[in-house]
């Protein structure tokens, strides 16, 4: 019978290392097949982890965010498209209105599409723009924009293709925060200091070929195409095809369909051994998720009685995945920083949490206060908690009775933490440790060095810290 390990029951041997600080340690990686990442982070699509403020800040921490299924399409591309508009070089198509429609509706439609400003044109003609400063003191609502709105005249625009450089010596000396961009007269761009602060602000951000930043979303096995097409037209730039037993015909037939429909790259799971690695590479995979159970609001194991440890499982995936050259994202079952780098040595890419993120800022969901400490919900993705909240989603209205629904999961509730960002930090300091005590410069020289001993329970219990706590 097969010993299956993991986190707890291993330790990296420490060797030489030629680094001269852990800092230097370079924390590169790949998601999937074509898709890069400046750290090897990705929050998981799960309801309470994972929607639009949760994927802007991991990508420009240099990560990757992956907007949940469990909503309607039209809620998942909303998500999307917040991201995909929330920085760019050059805002492309942005959105644009008729001088006759009133500055509530222009007011409401900023907010719904998360920008401050909108251009202003009659038959492709740019006749003005319409911002935050046009109507900010105004009291009638009723008004069309055509009376408060910046006209043309008064404009200062720049031709389309226009450098980086030269848009900001325009921008800086006339004093101007949006510079609309013409082709022929017409509009083809928008560029503005706002864009142009977080370009320099978060150098690391993982960003696409047009500056906007990287986002995920998942799909599942019933929607797939439909959910899909949407999802790749508002800009998304990788597809998960999620399900809790991904290696099954049922999963192999929408992946082959996602392929030969689509030009974009898929990562499939989850999956925890070889042959079903090999199946889905086959059938077209462009990253595998690894993990039958191991987080701790999944209770798979328990009610089914399987799933692989996930040390084990991410080694045995990854042993047929790197003969494709094809990369292993870890999702789940790790609860320290160094289960990260444990993660990474035995061969994975990436990670996959949505524990490490629940609970931040950027989380969904409202802070809970109780018993004078503050937490945020946590809800497994095949929890009752979970499904019970779809439902009502679907359905519009108030579900009293209980619902009959195969659970594997459970809700809980997890302290806040802050700001991502900060969980981030700690989590990368945690990797570039990792990697100088297996003697590498990069995730991939730290898998090559890498060296696990089996350890007891005395050994982890030594592991672990022994102050005593002096305050809260």
């Amino acid at each position: 019978m097969k010993l299956g390990l993991t986190y707890n029951d291993v330790l990296l041997v420490p060797k030489r290392t030629t680094l001269n600080s852990r800092s230097e340690a370079d924390v590169k990686t790949r998601f999937t097949k074509n898709i890069h990442l400046n750290i090897p982070l990705v929050s998981a699509n799960m309801a309470t982890v994972t929607e639009h403020k949760m994927a802007i800040s991991m990508a420009r921490e240099g990560g990757l965010g992956v907007i949940h299924q469990f909503g309607t399409i039209e809620e998942q591309v909303h998500e999307v498209k917040k991201v995909k508009r929330s920085t760019s070089y050059v805002i492309e198509n942005p959105l644009s209105v008729t001088p006759n429609i009133t500055i509530a509706k222009a007011v409401e439609m900023m907010k719904t599409e998360g920008v401050t400003s909108l251009l202003v044109k009659s038959c492709e003609e740019l006749v003005g723009i319409f911002t935050s400063k046009d109507y900010q003191f105004e009291e009638d609502y009723t008004k069309l924009i055509s009376e408060v709105m910046t006209t043309k005249e008064k404009l200062i625009t720049a031709p389309f293709g226009i450098s980086l450089d030269d848009a900001k010596k325009i921008l800086h000396n006339n004093r101007i925060e949006k510079l609309p961009l013409l082709e022929e007269g017409k509009v083809r761009g928008l560029i503005t200091t706002k864009d142009l602060k977080r370009l320099e602000f978060w150098p690391q951000a993982a960003r696409d070929k047009r500056g906007r930043l990287l986002v995920g979303a998942a799909v599942g096995v019933k929607d797939t195409l439909e959910r899909a097409q949407a999802l790749i037209e508002a800009g998304v730039d990788v597809l998960i095809l999620d399900l809790a037993h991904a290696h099954s015909d049922l999963a192999i037939q929408r992946l082959k369909e996602l392929k030969s429909n689509f030009k974009i790259d898929i990562m499939v799971g989850n999956i925890a051994t070889s042959e079903a690695a090999k199946d889905l590479i086959e059938a077209g995979a462009d990253g595998l998720k690894v993990g039958i159970g191991p987080s701790p609001v999944c209770t798979t194991r328990i009610i089914s009685g399987a799933g692989v440890p996930q040390l084990t499982a991410i080694m045995d995936v990854y042993s047929a995945a790197k003969q494709y050259n094809i990369p292993v994202c870890a999702d789940g079952g790790m609860k320290y920083p160094g289960d990260v780098s444990k993660a990474l040595a035995a061969g994975a890419s990436s990670i996959f949490s949505g524990s490490f993120f629940a609970g931040t800022e950027e989380a969904p969901g409202m802070i809970i206060f109780k018993d004078g400490k503050r937490y945020k919900k946590y809800m497994g993705s095949a929890s009752y908690e979970s499904n019970h909240e779809r439902k009502e989603s679907k359905d519009g209205k108030e579900v009293k009775e209980r619902l009959d629904v195969f659970v594997e999961g459970v809700s809980n509730l997890v302290d806040y933490k802050g700001p991502v960002s900060e969980v981030i930090n700690g989590l990368v300091k945690g990797l570039k440790s990792g990697i100088s005590y297996c003697g590498g410069n990069n995730i991939l020289e730290m898998q090559q060095k890498a060296e696990f001993i089996q350890i007891t329970s005395s050994g982890w219990l030594e592991s672990g810290s022994r102050g005593q706590k002096i305050s809260e």
